[in-house]
């Protein structure tokens, strides 16, 4: 959903100062693993640690795959923030949750994975044209994308919300709460739609409907909240973790509703019972567990990866 760029690599935007004593992370309300979280987010550099290269070829999951299968496109959102893909300072090498994850299960398949970076609006669409095979970029598994899109799921993450320290907002547990505020957020998410699908709330309360801001780029999005032209921003719970660690003046309000997060393929794939294998291997494994102590990310585990699974409900 962003459009990447080495200056973004590290979350720094003009109107968001980075230092070591804004690096407190809140607290995670739904079992975090908050040592792993803390640890991320004590540098501001991407973790490069090797948790892919030694990972061995499953001759069991690979023959799932369709026949002949020896590479697959792969389609990156970008996003400048961990554990989003960001791009190192080499200018090409891209890194990151979903880039571990994808490299990680080409290993165990044993195929290679031609990735390319695209828009977060724009993957799910270009699956169905075949212009890609499959896609990250933390796309939440929803009722609505299941009906035309894959997937094979590998972490937990899901809707949060943060602000401005001096907010008196505490917890966002009723939408009613954000009438007559601005909400910044990216555009083509979840968040974006759960958004304006509940905008009706505030007005049959006889209250001022909220106003969506929707952004392609994450700097953009504080930015906008550091300057006060946003009150809220509605993103990843993860990702939100992270920003509110490495920025002052803002907060982590709370996780709103999870999602499970999923590898996106074009419907009706033959791709799916491969990738669910080589996922359910490197959590067997423990490769999956050294990813996500990696990211900081533990707290968002899984403990078996799933195709297409209803979206849940809180």
């Amino acid at each position: 959903m962003r459009t990447p760029s080495r200056a973004r690599n590290r979350l720094i935007t003009p109107f968001v100062a980075i230092s070591a004593a804004t690096l407190l992370l809140t607290a995670c309300g739904s079992g975090t693993d908050d040592d792993a979280v803390n640890a991320a987010a004590k540098s501001d550099e991407i973790p490069t640690t090797d948790v892919v290269s030694a990972i061995k070829k499953d001759d069991a999951a690979a023959k799932l795959l369709p026949s002949g299968t020896t590479s697959l496109t792969l389609a990156v959102s970008v996003s400048g923030q961990p554990p989003g893909t960001s791009i190192l300072d080499d200018g090409k090498t891209l890194a990151g949750q979903d880039i571990d994850f994808a490299n990680a299960v080409a290993k165990v398949l044993g195929i290679k994975l031609d990735t390319q970076q695209a828009s977060f609006e724009a993957i799910l669409p270009a699956l169905d044209s075949g212009k890609y095979d499959l896609g990250v970029g933390n796309f939440g598994v929803t009722d609505e994308r299941r009906r035309t899109i894959d997937f094979v799921t590998y972490i937990n993450d899901g809707q949060g919300f943060a602000t401005r320290k001096d907010s008196e907002l505490t917890k966002v547990t009723d939408l009613k709460q954000l009438c007559g505020l601005n909400i910044a957020t990216g555009a083509g998410t979840t968040f974006e739609a759960t958004l304006e699908e509940n905008k009706h709330l505030c007005t049959d309360a006889g209250d001022k409907a909220y106003k969506v801001q929707t952004y392609n780029e994450q700097g953009a999005i504080w930015s906008s909240l550091q300057q006060g032209r946003s009150d809220v921003v509605m993103s990843t719970i993860n990702g939100l973790r992270y920003a509110v660690a490495h920025q002052s003046g803002v907060k982590f309000l709370n996780e709103y509703h999870r999602l499970d997060v999923g590898f996106a393929f074009k419907k009706d794939t033959k791709l799916t019972p491969a990738f669910q294998a080589a996922v359910n291997k490197l959590i067997a494994d423990g490769t999956y567990a050294e990813i996500l102590k990696k990211w900081g990310t533990s707290g968002s585990a899984i403990t078996k990866s799933e195709i297409s699974p209803p979206e849940l409900k809180d």
